[in-house]
């Protein structure tokens, strides 16, 4: 089963439900803000991704936190993720042991068609 993590009034996340719909794909829908994404689900897309692409520098979250400023390090970031999911970039597909993270048309074509 697909799981699509995010925000539902992110426009990404809005693209990528959009998307799965139209072509007949039948996901789960997991808001960050009713459910809290934890440390081991984080840890496992790491596996499959980068932190710095899971790790959402352009949010106003990450402004109002001032992270920048703090020159975190990468389990530094990691643990912010499980802390403040809001920094999470949007949205996360997870099925399978495959991750895709934002929205791109082109590998949601290649990996999930």
């Amino acid at each position: 089963m697909i799981k699509v993590y995010g925000i539902k009034n992110c426009d990404s996340v809005r693209k990528a439900v959009k998307f799965l719909k139209a072509h007949g794909i039948s996901y789960e829908f997991i808001d960050f803000r009713e459910t809290s994404v934890t440390q081991g689900t984080i840890d496992t897309w790491l596996k499959e991704s980068d932190i710095n692409t899971l790790f959402n520098t352009r949010g106003t979250t990450y402004r109002t936190l001032k992270l920048k400023d703090q020159n975190l390090s990468d389990d530094e970031k990691r643990q912010w993720l499980a802390k403040e999911n809001m920094l999470i970039k949007r949205p996360v597909i997870s099925f399978e042991k495959n991750v895709i993270i934002g929205y791109n048309e082109l590998q949601y074509q290649n990996l999930l068609i």
